[in-house]
């Protein structure tokens, strides 16, 4: 499956992940390459759930590497029959990574820097990369704010402070996330706030932008 209208950007970006040490003047640098190629500068993705429909906007002005990153999993059809495995409400849900018979989906794709300093805030509907304690640690986990999570923006350099960086928004199906946030979880290994029933992710797809 391939990624339209962000091919193009695909070196540059690869380019500023293999570096490991990407910076404001790199995400300036991206932002340029896209607007060069004529990228839109808020790509739509639909995520086709078993609760229904969430449509994203995307925001390559702010978080130029982690919609690139994004985009390339979408594109890939990595997505397509993963799960939302972590849910908690009031709180967010999380996937990006879990099959529905719960195992891990690998990748080998790099992390992605993290654009925690890029202004956006983890609102209700807001979608941001998942990572670990690494601040740089980003590959396919993302999450989207059940509710407002202002502990979760960046306050400051420190491990403390990094934040997690918000690269979209939901347009359309905050009323599916609050259907998913309400699903019945329980504990399953290391494994916190899991879905006694699967929350399936059946397709993820970039909407063109006239609209399907």
């Amino acid at each position: 499956m391939t990624i339209p209208h962000h091919r193009s950007l695909l070196p540059v970006v690869l380019a500023l992940l293999a570096n490991g040490c990407v910076g404001q003047d790199d995400q300036t640098k991206a932002g340029a390459e896209q607007e060069r190629a004529g990228l839109d500068p808020a790509p739509v993705v639909v995520l086709e759930t078993n609760h229904g429909r969430i449509v994203m906007q995307l925001d390559r002005e702010k978080a130029p590497l982690s919609v690139a990153n994004f985009l390339r999993y979408v594109g890939a059809g990595f997505y397509d029959g993963l799960t939302f495995h972590r849910v908690r409400p009031n709180f967010m849900i999380q996937g990006g990574r879990m099959t529905p018979d719960r195992q891990r989906r690998t990748t080998s794709v790099p992390s992605v820097q993290s654009e925690s300093e890029n202004g956006l805030k983890n609102l209700r509907g807001t979608v941001a990369m998942a990572r670990t304690r690494d601040r740089h640690s980003a590959t396919s986990e993302f999450f989207i704010n059940h509710v407002d999570n202002a502990d979760l923006d960046f306050t400051g350099r420190s491990v403390e402070g990094w934040g997690y960086a918000v690269f979209g928004k939901v347009i359309e199906g905050l009323d599916v996330v609050d259907s998913i946030a309400a699903v019945p979880t329980e504990r399953w290994g290391q494994h916190e706030a899991i879905p006694l029933d699967p929350v399936v992710i059946e397709r993820a797809y970039l909407r063109e932008s006239t609209g399907n």
